[in-house]
Formats: structure tokens, sequence, C-alpha cells
């Protein structure tokens, strides 16, 4: 079974960095995608980016694109996300998502509903 776990989320200021982890146990990194999620509290989860887990290819949404840094440590068996120049427009609850899919393959899924396993969140908070 496969699952994933966040942290290092925290209370920081803007302009600051942050980096989150995943560690995901039960499949190794030789295929899939894992990607991170973000949800502010009534509003719909939102794509940040994600990783290939073989090939390294990434890929980020526009918000983030530039001060966001996805890599991946496959003898950790762990995903990062490094948060840069973090903005108060970036807190929110950060997920982290798996998708071992036969198209990840040849393509990143950017939407939610694509991605089959999911951690249980960390908690970024950016204070102006």
């Amino acid at each position: 079974q496969v699952q994933l776990a966040e942290s290092g989320g925290g209370l920081v200021q803007a302009g600051t960095s942050l980096k989150l982890s995943c560690a995901v146990s039960g499949r190794t990194f030789s295929s899939g995608v894992a990607g991170w999620f973000r949800q502010v509290a009534g509003k719909e989860r939102e794509f940040v980016g994600a990783i290939m887990l073989s090939r390294g290819n990434t890929q980020y949404a526009d918000s983030v694109k530039g001060r966001f840094i996805i890599s991946r440590d496959n003898a950790k068996n762990t995903v990062y996300l490094q948060m840069n120049s973090l903005k108060p427009e970036d807190s929110a609850v950060y997920y982290c998502a798996a998708d071992y899919g036969g198209l990840t393959r040849i393509r990143i899924p950017t939407m939610s509903r694509e991605y089959d396993y999911w951690g249980q969140g960390t908690q970024v908070t950016v204070s102006s």
C-alpha cells in the first residue's frame, strides 16, 4: 500500500523560504509522478507542481514558476518542494500526491482527480 507523509510546514514571513518533504512508502521511484497541491478553506485544491519520479521532469503552475522547485531523492524515496520568495497568498494546506498510471510515462497530470494517493497535508502560513 502506498503511503505519503508531508512534513516541513510552518509559519514564515513573506520573502523567506521553506522546504516541504514528502516521504513515499510502498512504492519505488522507478515510475509514476509525485505532485504538490495546495488548498485554502472554501476553495478548490490547486496544482502547484509535479515531478516524474524516474526521469525528473518537472512542471509548475504559473503562480509559483521561478519561485518553487520540486526535486526528489530516489535513495530516500522522498520528494521535496523548495519554496522561495514566499508570499502571503502562498498560505494554504499543502498536499503531496502520487499517480502511478501508465500515462505518467509521457505526461505530468495536473488535475487532482488524476492522483490516486494523498498525504495528510501540512499547513504553510506566510505572514506579511
